[in-house]
């Protein structure tokens, strides 16, 4: 699953056998603009409504907080602690409802609960994702968090279906990765996800380019340079908010045979604070790659 490194912080893995663009649902979310006052009040266990979305109590003189700006701050604080199965409880009420904001959660909450789920139930939670995450975009194309989550479940579900189908759906994921920098053009973890599409194109063995040219008639395209280019943006947008931007710049440095450069982030990434398994994996992995240059 291409992904699985951005939003999962398991294994490295290369492109075709598992995931794209690894990694990383425990990246920081940019919330809006309601997230610090709401997420006092996640405690609450019953709302007032009038209509699907009621007011509950005044912020100010002319301002009010509704139930939904208390359901969604709730639901960040509850994935923020790792609770996806109560997020999808919380939310599953409310996924008729035709918001935006309700439905790109909810199967966020339902690609990570798939992580942990067995291999039916966890294709089962995929699939109830997409269409969720279907549904935001149909009502609302502008949204970056949206076509961000598209990109990832996109990519999960496409490694249920085949390898072919898994490299026909390579132009789509990256559209909507590149929209979704469009739309939130300081996002660093979409733009990992982008850089690491880029480098993991960039180094497909020949016989993917053979598959690919099959599905394709050319495989796609990139170059280490571009990966480069949106590792960096990353890093500039929040530096050292992740162990993996960090590996992947030495990485990628290394490809451009760039050695000095190469050896400063795989240092940066061997000395990074691990803080979950993620951590010791990148950490592990850029000792290893210290020791051979």
């Amino acid at each position: 699953m291409w992904m699985q490194k951005v939003l999962r912080f398991t294994k490295n893995t290369n492109i075709l056998k598992r995931s794209f663009i690894h990694r990383r649902t425990q990246f920081s979310q940019k919330r809006t603009h309601h997230y610090a006052f709401t997420t006092k009040l996640f405690t609450a266990s019953s709302f007032t409504t009038m209509g699907i979305w009621g007011l509950t109590k005044k912020k100010s003189e002319n301002e009010v907080i509704t139930t939904k700006e208390v359901l969604i701050g709730k639901a960040d604080a509850l994935f923020d602690q790792g609770n996806y199965k109560e997020i999808y409880d919380l939310l599953s009420n409310y996924r008729d409802s035709g918001d935006v904001e309700i439905l790109w959660r909810l199967s966020r909450a339902l690609y990570k609960m798939a992580k942990t789920a067995t291999d039916i139930e966890g294709k089962k939670m995929v699939y109830e994702a997409y269409d969720l995450i279907n549904n935001a975009l149909k009502i609302k194309e502008d949204h970056w968090a949206v076509h961000k989550w598209m990109s990832i479940i996109l990519d999960n579900k496409c490694s249920y279906e085949g390898m072919k189908v898994r490299i026909r759906e390579l132009y789509n994921i990256k559209k909507h990765m590149l929209r979704a920098i469009e739309l939130n053009p300081t996002d660093a973890t979409t733009m990992y996800m982008l850089g690491t599409w880029c480098y993991q194109v960039s180094d497909l063995a020949w016989y993917q380019r053979k598959i690919a040219a099959v599905v394709f008639g050319e495989p796609p395209t990139s170059s280490f340079e571009e990966a480069l280019k949106y590792f960096q943006s990353a890093e500039e947008a929040d530096p050292h908010f992740y162990s993996y931007n960090l590996l992947m710049l030495g990485k990628t440095y290394l490809k451009l045979n760039q050695k000095e450069e190469a050896l400063k982030y795989l240092k940066m990434a061997a000395e990074y604070p691990a803080k979950n398994d993620d951590d010791h994996l990148a950490k592990q992995e850029a000792q290893k790659l210290l020791k051979e240059m």
